[in-house]
Parts: C-alpha cells; sequence; structure tokens
C-alpha cells in the first residue's frame, strides 16, 4: 500500500464496513482533537471505546474508558492511535498481540510509523497513517462541503442543511448529517448496486 496516497475507495470501504473503533489516546478535554472525533464518530452510529491509562473507569459521553487495549475484552474493528509516531509502534504491537486482530489500524494526522504498519500488514491488517477518520468521512459524504470545503464530490446543488437524523452517502444515519444525490449515486456505482 502507497501510505503516502490512498485511494477514495480504500478509505470509503474501511468508513463503511467498521463498526467499533478503540481510539487510543482518548481525552476527555474537550477542546483536544480526540475529543472532536470521538464525539464525532459516536455520533455517526460508531461503537467508540476510549483507551486510556490515565482516565481508566471514568466515562467519555457515556463510553467508560479501559487502561489498554487488553482491557477492552471484546473483538473491536478499528484502532485509531491519537499518539504520537514513535509511541505508535508499542499502540500497533499491542493490537497484534490481541487474542482477536482488529481489521484497520489508523493512525491520526501526522502520526505515521512506516515500520510498525509494515507489521500490520504483514499480519493481514490494513493501515492508514497521518489522516483523520472524521475528516475522511466528512469529505467522502460530502457533510464536509457545508462549510464551503471542496470535498470532491460533484453536484450541481448544495447539500441540504442537516436537519434530525438524515442518511449519509456512507450509509450511516447521523444526528446532524445530510445527503447529496450524486454522492449516493457515485458510492452505488462505485460498489456495484444498480
Amino acid at each position: 500500500m502507497n501510505h503516502d496516497n490512498y485511494p477514495d475507495g480504500y478509505i470509503r470501504e474501511i468508513l463503511t464496513s467498521v463498526k467499533s473503533i478503540a481510539m487510543a489516546g482518548a481525552s476527555p478535554v474537550n477542546v483536544r482533537p480526540s475529543y472532536f472525533v470521538f464525539k464525532y464518530l459516536l455520533e455517526r452510529g460508531y461503537d467508540i471505546i476510549p483507551v486510556n491509562p490515565g482516565q481508566a473507569g471514568k466515562q467519555l459521553l457515556g463510553k467508560t474508558f479501559v487502561a489498554s487495549l487488553a482491557d477492552i475484552g471484546r473483538p473491536f474493528d478499528m484502532l485509531d492511535i491519537f499518539r504520537n509516531s514513535a509511541a505508535a509502534a508499542a499502540v500497533v504491537d499491542d493490537a497484534l498481540a490481541l487474542p482477536v486482530k482488529p481489521k484497520v489500524i489508523w493512525m491520526q494526522l501526522g502520526v505515521r510509523n512506516d515500520a510498525a504498519a509494515a507489521r500490520a500488514e504483514a499480519a493481514g491488517l490494513k493501515v492508514v497513517m497521518n489522516r483523520c477518520p472524521k475528516i475522511e468521512y466528512g469529505r467522502l459524504s460530502s457533510e464536509i462541503q457545508w462549510v464551503g470545503v471542496n470535498s470532491r464530490t460533484l453536484s450541481s446543488r448544495r447539500a441540504p442543511i442537516p436537519t434530525g437524523t438524515q442518511k449519509l452517502s456512507l450509509h450511516r444515519a447521523s444526528i446532524g448529517g445530510g445527503t447529496t444525490a450524486a454522492a449516493d449515486r457515485a458510492a452505488k456505482n462505485k460498489n456495484g448496486i444498480s
């Protein structure tokens, strides 16, 4: 895998297939990036598990912090790493030591560890580095265009302003989401759905 440039289909497949995400380095401080990502993904229907040894036993938006990946006690689909690049190696090794490995290792913006990625890929896991699932979700679902950012999703109409629970082009309900018909058609065509 070329970790400098991920195809949209690769990212889309990950975001539509995973259901549970362990977030290593989750923070209860509501101005930290991990808090924003945690809240955003939780609101999009993902089962998020906050992992932070300093917060073990405490709550984050109704979810209980665990001290380590081993303390989760159940399989999860994706590991989202909010640690620096050097620390990411140990977190990846912890994930690889689990009885049931996650399907995906995702390293946040600014986090890249090629040696850890190679170990994960050798074990059959998908890897994403230096990307944010919140940003990628918003971009691929066209949610991000509401604030005037180019989402690379073409449509002659602006996406509706989010109201209530709406279906996004990544096929997840959202508390504040919206859809664009063009994005939904593109996703269906790309996946071979008529």
